[in-house]
């Protein structure tokens, strides 16, 4: 018989607040640039200042959180450069899995993402649309079953959650993203993994310019900064 999967309270308080503030990032709660108060978070969360510093340290090994003088922990602000090169290396990285998917996936792990793009096709809820794409990843990255490359992938998304929000909040970019899943579930079928390593990298390529676009209507990018 399996173990139901634990609920926030049953985990140690150390993880429990670390999960709070990683989804809070994750969902534009906490910006780029917000300060990280012992004091404020321990009250909010209803637990003591002790596994809310054990968080606020998990969060800097992860690259997420820095101490700035005369203002303690932050989280980060990524330059222009840092986004270039984080979606040029998520390209590499899932581009790489959905190659190895198509050799190695198997037809219930193919069947299940064909059901997932289904079911986030369908929907008309951002939020939900946003999970499913998020398993749909997932789902993908452990069919290329390399637990390296999962492991590098993990990394790279903690330290992407900084940009907040999916791109997938802005309108335009749900059927275009759906419509690319499709190509490269094509791919996947087929065996092709150069043609499915083509499709993912596109794919990553079409969210890094929503990404610009948002960031630059938002004034967070620095325009010198791209003739450089």
């Amino acid at each position: 018989m399996s173990t139901p999967p634990k609920s926030a309270s049953d985990l140690p308080q150390g993880q429990s607040a670390y999960d709070r503030l990683l989804d809070e990032i994750r969902h534009g709660t906490l910006p780029p640039g917000a300060r990280l108060r012992e004091v404020d978070l321990a009250a909010r969360f209803g637990i003591s200042r002790t596994p809310v510093r054990e968080a606020i340290r998990r969060l800097e090994a992860d690259g997420l959180v820095e101490h700035l003088p005369r203002q303690g922990a932050s989280l980060r602000r990524l330059s222009y450069a840092e986004v270039m090169e984080l979606y040029e290396m998520r390209a590499v990285l899932e581009g790489t899995a959905a190659r190895l998917a198509a050799r190695a996936a198997s037809e219930l792990e193919l069947r299940e993402l064909a059901e997932i793009n289904a079911e986030m096709t369908a929907s008309a809820d951002p939020a939900e649309i946003v999970r499913l794409n998020r398993q749909f990843h997932a789902t993908l990255i452990n069919a290329a079953k390399n637990r390296y490359l999962q492991r590098a992938i993990g990394a790279m998304g903690r330290t992407l959650l900084i940009l907040g929000q999916s791109t997938l909040f802005d309108p335009a970019r749900i059927s275009s993203a759906a419509q690319e899943h499709d190509t490269l579930l094509r791919a996947l079928q087929a065996r092709d993994g150069a043609a499915a390593e083509t499709a993912m990298r596109a794919h990553i390529e079409a969210a890094h310019r929503i990404r610009l676009r948002q960031l630059r209507d938002a004034g967070e990018v620095d325009e010198g900064a791209q003739e450089t």
